[in-house]
């Protein structure tokens, strides 16, 4: 245990660290129990103990498997878990005194990382495997895992000479500062902004969930009396909140006001990201030109399947086809809200997109959203997106609540098992919004990886387990959580994460599930999985009315499939923008140069927004997916794998999906290639083996009603 190995100077509390959760030998993390006293001492610990496992591999270390391979995934594993479960306490369950603890030891956790990757040892033992006439007799997966340690070795540093490797050390340490920084000042200001509302004649058009949902969150802020029918009302810049209004209020200068609100989060005063942006670039500018590479979207581009030619070159693809139907999409809402004799119909502008988009296509397909709410009850949907996993991959997934411990008592656990009934996996479901405590947005991460090395019980491999996390509407009073389409495909898409890392068939634990998926591919199987929100037999098995069980209306399904294509210019040209001003940014600009990030931005929207950006517009501030996530110069990955994921849906599609036997036969394939062999075989191949041939973009392009304006 690492407590046995700790010197008593990295003790700093009375705790012993025999007790400390985040040392514990576990099948499942202790969520409930890990609290921030806990961060500084057991990080310490851990590390003293994987610092001495590290000077005992770099000194014993030969270029053979056992000798090299699975003491490093031992470490790694290690490292990854006990920091994972930190990290993500600090997702959905943030204080402040756990954030000052995680500042505190991150500096000390990212050297440790920073010498691991930077070993001499290691990186040349990988080396002679590579030269070594039992290259050959390696699997792929074995393979692909000696290449990828290579690589990231040399990304990492490893040829730098002492002084330039001193450098880049920094550079990692201030980088990994700047990007939490980021993300909590976003987590802030969105929590910080709060609208009190006490005239319900301010609020006309706000559905009643909105409103339902505003009165709970006033009594959470001390407005102990607040009603849905008489207030007073809360309104919050987190997403179900802000996106009621935007959709439904009828108040021009309530939309306006929370739309700029949005936009500026993050961007004055002391949570101004501003600084943090200029620092982040410049220092991964510094760090490519280290690694001797040209900026730093090329560092991105060295673990992923695209390369900037080629990942531009789609975007520009997907630009031109979406450019004619954006601006059409924009034509359409100017005539159609002039019909509805709106003051501001020749003035459309930002904070009257959503508003005007939602009554067009409550008028053009007699949908709404709000209207569908009570089809889709959180517990009806779980049930059939279960029951469609079962179709395709002879899986069952059953609750198991109560197995292992959770960090809030609305999470729910799930034990998934094949055909013969067998554990072959776990995953936790944290679906509703909490502002207070929990970032926005919805993401999915492991917990633990297939593993042999890593076995419980020495001779099967460890089991893989997943955590889907969500921000939908809570239940309200004693209603379930009543979900939008929105939030519906949301769930679905977490959930194809979540099957990649739980289905895989690796057992080499560095190339297991997600694990080193090359980056624009791991959408794949997320995106795959929102298609099937439109598929008649799914999507009617799952709307069912929460209080009568009436099945969706036919005619409401058809209206639904129509206007899966409502407005697909506009929400494709929104991705293109993401992706190019990530690319922009990631190449061409300078920091400290003549542009500004914002003058970079709206430059970029020239080509990509039919409307140009509004003069304060600071979304950047706001961009966690590429200055506090993962995405940097790799936001394009999105339409990347969004190829892949529709060409092979269009499997299914060729196969005839009112045939169950070959969507099952199809469904297994999937599994046994895209699902099973996670990062252990090229991404391409995979698709390929999927497929019988490489993608096409055509399939996204069709589903999008888009192809017709490619010829």
């Amino acid at each position: 245990m690492a407590a046995n190995s700790a010197s008593a100077d990295v003790i700093v509390t009375d705790e012993s660290l025999d007790s400390n959760p985040l040392l514990q030998d576990f099948d499942f993390p202790p969520f409930d129990a890990v609290d921030a006293k806990h961060v500084r001492p057991g990080v310490r610990a851990l590390l003293t103990k994987l610092e001495s496992d590290l000077d005992e591999l770099e000194r014993t270390v030969e270029p053979a498997w056992p000798k090299l391979v699975e003491p490093l995934e031992k470490i790694v594993d290690r490292l990854t878990v006990v920091w994972g479960m930190i990290n993500h306490l600090k997702a959905v369950k943030d204080t402040a005194e756990l954030r000052t603890a995680i500042e505190e030891v991150q500096p000390e956790k990212v050297k440790f990382e920073l010498r691991l990757g930077q070993s001499k040892p290691i990186y040349n033992a990988f080396k002679v495997i590579r030269e070594s006439s039992d290259w050959e007799s390696l699997s792929e997966a074995q393979k692909r895992i000696v290449d990828a340690q290579i690589k990231e070795a040399i990304l990492n540093g490893v040829a730098l000479e002492d002084d330039k490797r001193e450098e880049f050390n920094k550079i990692e340490q201030e980088l990994e500062k700047l990007s939490q920084k980021f993300g909590e000042n976003v987590l802030d200001a969105t929590k910080k902004f709060e609208k009190l509302v006490t005239d319900k004649n301010e609020l006309g058009g706000l559905p009643a969930t909105a409103l339902g949902l505003a009165a709970q969150t006033a009594v959470s802020k001390g407005h102990e009396n607040a009603t849905a029918e008489d207030g007073p009302w809360m309104i919050t810049l987190d997403a179900p909140s802000f996106m009621g209004v935007m959709q439904h209020s009828h108040n021009r200068a309530l939309r306006e006001e929370i739309y700029r609100a949005y936009m500026t989060r993050a961007s004055n005063g002391d949570l101004d990201n501003t600084v943090n942006i200029d620092q982040i670039l410049k220092l991964r500018s510094e760090k490519a030109k280290l690694l001797g590479y040209n900026n730093y979207a090329e560092v991105s581009m060295a673990k992923k399947m695209a390369t900037v030619e080629k990942a531009e070159q789609l975007i520009e693809k997907l630009r031109s086809v979406s450019w004619n139907a954006a601006v059409q999409d924009m034509e359409d809402l100017k005539s159609f809200s002039k019909a509805q004799g709106a003051s501001e119909a020749n003035d459309l502008t930002h904070w009257d997109i959503s508003f005007w988009s939602e009554r067009l296509r409550e008028s053009k397909y007699d949908i709404n959203e709000e209207e569908l709410r009570p089809y889709f009850s959180l517990p009806k949907v779980m049930d059939s997106l279960f029951n469609l996993a079962k179709t395709l991959f002879a899986i069952d997934v059953e609750p198991a609540d109560g197995l292992a411990p959770v960090w809030n008592s609305d999470v729910k656990f799930y034990r998934v098992k094949d055909s013969s009934g067998n554990p072959i996996a776990y995953f936790y479901f944290d679906p509703y919004s909490r502002p207070a405590e929990k970032r926005g947005g919805a993401w999915m991460d492991e917990v633990i990886s297939r593993s042999r090395v890593l076995s419980r019980n020495g001779t099967s491999a460890r089991l893989p387990v997943a955590h889907m996390v969500c921000n939908q509407t809570p239940p309200v009073g004693n209603k379930p959580s009543l979900m939008t389409f929105r939030e519906v495909e949301t769930v679905f898409h977490e959930f194809g994460h979540a099957l990649q890392h739980m289905l895989t068939k690796q057992d080499e634990g560095l190339v297991a599930g997600i694990r080193g998926v090359e980056w624009d591919a791991v959408e794949l199987p997320s995106q795959f999985m929102e298609n099937w929100c439109y598929h008649r037999d799914t999507l009617m098995g799952l709307a069912k009315h929460y209080e009568t069980g009436d099945s969706l209306p036919e005619d409401v399904f058809q209206k639904l499939l129509a206007a899966r294509t409502f407005r697909a210019g506009s929400m494709s040209l929104r991705q293109l923008r993401y992706a190019t001003i990530d690319l922009e940014l990631h190449t061409k600009y300078v920091p400290g140069g003549q542009e500004s990030v914002y003058d970079v931005d709206r430059r970029v929207a020239e080509r990509t927004q039919v409307l140009p950006p509004f003069s304060d517009d600071r979304f950047l501030c706001g961009f966690s997916h590429i200055f506090g996530g993962g995405y940097a110069a790799g936001y394009y990955s999105y339409k990347w794998a969004e190829v892949l994921s529709a060409d092979a849906f269009s499997a299914f599609e060729d196969a005839g999906l009112d045939d169950i036997k070959a969507v099952k036969e199809t469904g297994n394939k999937f599994r046994e290639t895209i699902l099973a062999l996670g990062g252990g075989k090229d991404p391409l191949e995979v698709f390929v083996a999927f497929r019988g041939r490489e993608p096409s973009p055509d399939a996204l392009l069709r589903h999008n009603g888009l192809l017709a304006a490619t010829g």
